[in-house]
């Protein structure tokens, strides 16, 4: 897993290799397994596939422009009526996230993560586009597919950040 984990990185360039519902299950389920505050697992998911849809996303996400031509767009949101420790769907959402970037990276797959939260204009924006009820907020956007390019892996770890017992 180590490794998995270094080796990742952002991937905004995709094959039109389409993903199948059988990875989609799998990257849902591994975001679906993340840590929660008192297990209270927040989440939803939109896996949008439909061209239409994802050509309308860059229009609300100023770095989103790798959407359209990704096979595979996930929102990943949190259901606020489901707090029980409010104010920690950020959190919630955030290992959700990373485990379905690391889900895909064991995949074979090229994924980028797309911050949404705290943006409110984009929130707005892509919550629209995508249907969103109230009460639902969208956290993040991550793009899959295919790599068609590739990324060097080094090292960024940086022992002047590191702190012993103390700062």
């Amino acid at each position: 897993m180590q490794d998995i984990i270094l080796k990742r990185r952002s991937i905004r360039k995709y094959t039109e290799e389409p993903v199948s519902e059988e990875t989609i299950r799998l990257l849902l389920e591994a975001g679906m397994s993340a840590p929660s505050a008192g297990d209270e697992r927040p989440w939803h998911f939109i896996a949008i596939t439909d061209k239409a849809v994802k050509e309308q996303i860059p229009k609300h996400h100023p770095y989103a422009s790798m959407t359209p031509r990704a096979p595979l767009v996930i929102a990943v949101c949190a259901d606020l009526k489901q707090e029980r420790y409010p104010g920690y769907w950020p959190q919630d959402c955030a290992a959700a996230t990373q485990n379905i970037l690391l889900s895909a990276e064991t995949q074979g797959l090229g994924a980028v993560w797309l911050g949404v939260q705290p943006n409110t204009p984009r929130s707005k924006g892509l919550a629209a586009l995508f249907g969103i009820p109230e009460g639902i907020e969208i956290f993040s956007l991550i793009a899959v597919g295919r790599p068609a390019e590739t990324k060097e892996s080094p090292s960024r770890y940086d022992a002047g950040r590191v702190h012993r017992d103390r700062w």
